[in-house]
């Protein structure tokens, strides 16, 4: 049995929706994809009829790769289109192969892989007066935010408040990903907001 280490806020405080056996078999999907990246040049092949709920519902997912807890990519979209089996392989080989910020990974990098999945709620609208009323509905450790003004948006993900403690640092550095300054402000901005399930384990410990 995989030990699987949870990592962010859960869909709802009070319910755990997956169990240990289905984040650990998304683990594995998620290795999978990346291996046959490396193998194939194409990511997993998923037929989400094969899979029960919840793991065949449209979700939206993020996949995080680290070595040595150093950021090695990370993909994912923030509104649901497919399966979440889906979802997850095909962000997992994105996250190893196409993000932009990083080569393609490597077999011998694959061996020193540590892969995180966030499970994303459907983001819904924060209504504020001005940026004071913003930063005090934000809420640490709990909060994923999608910051809009007009073609520019940028989010983070809640386990960014690791590196971003405070509701205005995490803010700041929110505008400046979204291509704004970090003391910029305008009426036209717009947040959403979303929580995660997220859980993760070192590729040794997954079933490959």
């Amino acid at each position: 049995m995989i030990k699987v280490e949870l990592l962010d806020t859960v869909l709802m405080p009070s319910t755990n929706p997956y169990s240990q056996e289905q984040q650990a078999l998304l683990l594995s999907i998620a290795a999978q994809s990346i291996k046959s990246g490396l193998e194939k040049g194409l990511s997993l092949s998923i037929d989400a009829t094969h899979y029960p709920s919840p793991l065949s519902d449209i979700r939206a997912t993020f996949v995080t790769l680290e070595i040595e807890s150093q950021l090695r990519g990370c993909i994912g979209m923030l509104q649901a289109s497919r399966p979440l089996v889906e979802d997850v392989a095909e962000n997992a080989f994105a996250a190893a192969f196409r993000d932009p910020r990083f080569p393609g990974l490597t077999n011998h990098e694959f061996e020193q892989l540590e892969i995180h999945i966030s499970i994303l709620s459907i983001p819904e609208h924060v209504s504020f007066e001005n940026e004071s009323d913003l930063i005090h509905k934000i809420r640490p450790n709990i909060d994923g935010l999608i910051l809009s003004e007009g073609y520019q948006r940028g989010t983070f993900l809640p386990s960014v408040w690791e590196s971003l403690p405070t509701p205005e640092l995490f803010l700041q550095q929110l505008k400046q990903k979204a291509g704004l300054h970090r003391d910029y402000w305008s009426d036209t901005i717009q947040i959403e907001r979303y929580t995660t399930h997220s859980f993760g384990a070192p590729i040794a410990d997954i079933e490959v």
